[in-house]
């Protein structure tokens, strides 16, 4: 009886140990999903635990893609923190998307291509602590290299001149650099101001406008045009954000249960919804209804 004791005792000390071993090791499954998790979800897993912040730091898979868009915590990210990121990839990181990002500058930008020389999409829009001239850096500095810049993406840097844009096109072997239809760049020559912008055609093929002299294609500033389907538009139909809209899309898009304006797909987070309600309201009825 003692030996049969002993023997089942010193089965369980077994398995303990063998449990004990394996305690803190992250299930293999783990690092097929860490390639698909946003970066601060990645960030934020670091900090979970010893055994996960050793996962992210072993694999460097989940760090080729930097991605900080309008739906992340963007006013975090600094010249500092963006290098202290882009070093976990190892100088192999392809992508680097920043929108809206105004901390960082040209220093933190150039600092992260000449780490890694074959960044294939490089997207700053809305940067504007950048300027044309480090913009202009930095792909020159990716062309030192192997030139696998295919995507670049501006729009919302301030002072970006012709002579800049032309710069940028020669840089990324456009074989039209004196034209505003490139389309590894996100910014063109608007035909009617001649102003370095983001410039659309409208998708509407039966569009009238496309038969007059000069045509439909230009800027936002020099076309009116809605923000859900994208065609020009003579009169801007009231929506409760600042965007424009079409009639037909105005017509299809929800209302504010009060001043009945749609919000566009854009700006659709800001709608307020109220107690008992199945609608909505826009923020400026809201702030009307607070007051009361």
């Amino acid at each position: 009886m003692d030996m049969e004791i002993s023997h089942e005792t010193n089965h369980k000390q077994h398995q303990i140990n063998q449990d004990s071993s394996n305690t803190g090791q992250p299930h293999e499954s783990l690092y097929l999903v860490l390639p698909y998790l946003p970066l601060f979800e990645l960030l934020a897993m670091a900090q979970v635990c010893k055994s996960f912040n050793n996962a992210l730091k072993d694999d460097i898979l989940p760090w080729l893609n930097i991605i900080v868009d309008e739906n992340h915590q963007r006013s975090r990210i600094s010249d500092e923190i963006l290098v202290k990121i882009a070093s976990k990839a190892m100088g192999r990181l392809r992508t680097l998307v920043l929108s809206n990002c105004d901390r960082v500058t040209n220093d933190g930008v150039q600092t992260v291509v000449a780490m890694n020389p074959n960044i294939e999409k490089l997207h700053v829009p809305q940067c504007t602590n950048l300027t044309p001239e480090g913009i202009i850096q930095a792909v020159t500095t990716l062309n030192q290299h192997v030139a696998t810049l295919k995507s670049l993406k501006i729009n919302g840097i301030y002072n970006i001149t012709k002579d800049h844009f032309q710069t940028l096109c020669m840089l990324m072997k456009s074989n039209e650099p004196d034209t505003s239809r490139q389309d590894s760049i996100d910014v063109g020559i608007c035909p009617k101001c001649d102003e370095v912008r983001m410039v659309f055609d409208c998708p509407l093929e039966t569009c009238e406008r496309k038969n007059t002299i000069g045509g439909c294609r230009g800027c936002k500033f020099c076309i009116l045009r809605c923000e859900e389907c994208g065609k020009c538009v003579e009169e801007d139909s009231e929506a409760a954000c600042e965007d424009t809209l079409c009639l037909d899309c105005w017509i299809k898009l929800p209302k504010c249960g009060f001043c009945n304006k749609p919000y566009c797909n854009k700006h659709a987070y800001k709608q307020c919804v109220l107690p008992d309600s199945s609608g909505f309201v826009c923020e400026a009825c809201y702030s009307t209804i607070d007051e009361i």
